[in-house]
């Protein structure tokens, strides 16, 4: 090191100066440009990953949110419920878990397009084979693909595996409200709105018809005050 600086003159010793800020400066620049990229790509990285646990954890609730009831997806769709609509006319109650039935099909039918598209291959294998039997019209049972998405979702969040000896009971699809209650509640909030907007305005209407009255016969009887004055008035110069 000692033998590459020069001290001889002021004109090498600036030379070899220069030329370590050169080569310091460069070295800076390698190493920060290298950083940058690395920093990037980790957070491509880290943005996908994140995307994907989000769609897959969405998926997950879609599919294992249940653990009573019916447990397989039917696998009916719209025209089937409205061939069914052309027969005798059904009672309410089955007209409501028909349009249940459907709106849990087409959730879980949204849930296993994500992991097809986002999942492992064990996964995009079992959503497959439930896409083949809910197009062939026959019923699904997701628990298989719930527990395979529920290990991988915790083994990416670097949480710690659910004992072996802990039994989970296996678990279905969703179950959607059809909103029956919070609708006839919003129509009679609308009909108690009307109402009162009704009252409102025939109450308004009829202090309006109320003082123009008044008006009107204040004026009345002070136009006829004025007359009876002025006849009187008339009668008193005659005489």
């Amino acid at each position: 090191m000692r033998s590459s600086l020069d001290f001889s003159s002021w004109t090498s010793l600036l030379s070899t100066v220069l030329g370590l800020l050169l080569v310091t400066c460069l070295m800076m620049g390698i190493r920060l440009l290298f950083m940058q990229t690395v920093q990037k790509r980790r957070e491509r990285e880290n943005r996908q990953i994140n995307e994907r646990l989000k769609t897959l954890i969405a998926a997950y609730k879609t599919l294992g949110s249940s653990f009573t009831g019916t447990l397989s997806v039917s696998p009916l769709h719209l025209r089937d419920l409205r061939q069914n609509n052309e027969t005798p006319p059904q009672p309410p109650a089955a007209a409501s878990l028909n349009e249940r039935r459907r709106r849990i099909r087409d959730a879980v039918e949204a849930a296993l397009s994500d992991i097809i598209l986002l999942g492992t291959e064990e996964q995009v294998e079992l959503a497959a084979r439930a896409a083949r039997d809910m197009v062939a019209g026959r019923p699904i049972e997701t628990a298989a693909l719930v527990t395979s998405l529920r290990g991988f979702i915790r083994d990416a969040l670097d949480l710690e595996p659910i004992p072996s000896h802990l039994q989970i009971p296996s678990q279905g699809p969703v179950r959607p409200n059809t909103g029956g209650a919070g609708g006839n509640r919003k129509a009679g909030e609308t009909q108690g709105s009307g109402g009162r907007s009704g009252a409102g305005a025939q109450g308004t209407g009829t202090g309006t018809g109320m003082g123009v009255g008044g008006l009107g016969l204040g004026a009345g009887l002070g136009s006829g005050l004025s007359t009876g004055t002025g006849s009187e008035d008339l009668t008193d110069r005659r005489s």
